[in-house]
């Protein structure tokens, strides 16, 4: 492949997926079997993501025949090919500036700015013993997963590819079964008052009206 490509960058495969895996980390501090899942099923998508980034365009190749014909103009192998979405819409501007590029990183940052929320409120929850139900928790109850998931699709629509489309639905089954073993203990752990919670708040799409701390603390106790 020429420099035009930028593909067997193996070095920036390497750097970036350490930066979100770590950066990821950092915010999620994995202790339990389970957190250790959950992170480690994040960071297989983040590598599989960045080996065809950077390293070998497995996907372009694999659609090569097929964009050939379609796109006969298009340099299969520049890297703003890439962005898929901008290539098969046809977009004229750079695959950078486009609405889906633009998009893309609104729900990648979104997703780190919840995780980082959530993370916060469920450490003060764990140190204290209680139920977190404040912040994120008070409008679903499971934003760190949901973080997850919507980082995933940040990068989905940035940069598909054929592996992480793939993994993408097998990993948001997983976080949901996750999440339900996740339930079953708190619910050991905080009885009814988590019942009630959990009876008020949606599981993992927000609930938008915001609540005050006194309304669900008093619902908690009722």
């Amino acid at each position: 492949m020429d420099e035009e490509s930028a593909y067997g960058l193996w070095s920036l495969v390497i750097i970036n997926s350490l930066v979100f895996i770590l950066f990821a980390f950092s915010f999620t501090r994995p202790r339990t079997p389970r957190d250790w899942r959950s992170l480690s099923a994040y960071s297989a998508f983040i590598v599989a993501l960045f080996a065809e980034m950077y390293g070998f365009p497995l996907t372009i190749y694999l659609l090569s025949g097929w964009l050939g014909s379609r796109y006969p103009d298009v340099n299969l192998y520049a890297h703003e090919t890439g962005h898929l979405w901008h290539t098969l819409l046809g977009m004229k501007s750079h695959a950078h500036v486009d609405p889906i590029h633009i998009f893309s990183e609104v729900l990648i940052f979104g997703g780190f700015f919840l995780l980082a929320a959530s993370w916060e409120v469920l450490y003060r929850a764990q140190r204290t013993k209680t139920l977190a139900t404040t912040g994120p928790y008070a409008r679903m109850r499971h934003p760190q997963y949901a973080a997850f998931i919507v980082i995933m699709l940040g990068f989905l629509l940035q940069w598909p590819t054929i592996p992480t489309l793939l993994m993408f639905p097998v990993l948001v089954a997983m976080y949901v079964r996750l999440a339900h073993k996740e339930e079953v203990e708190v619910h050991a752990a905080f009885g009814e008052a988590y019942a009630r919670y959990a009876a008020a708040t949606p599981a993992f799409f927000p609930r938008w009206k915001r609540k005050s701390r006194e309304e669900i603390e008093s619902r908690l106790r009722s």
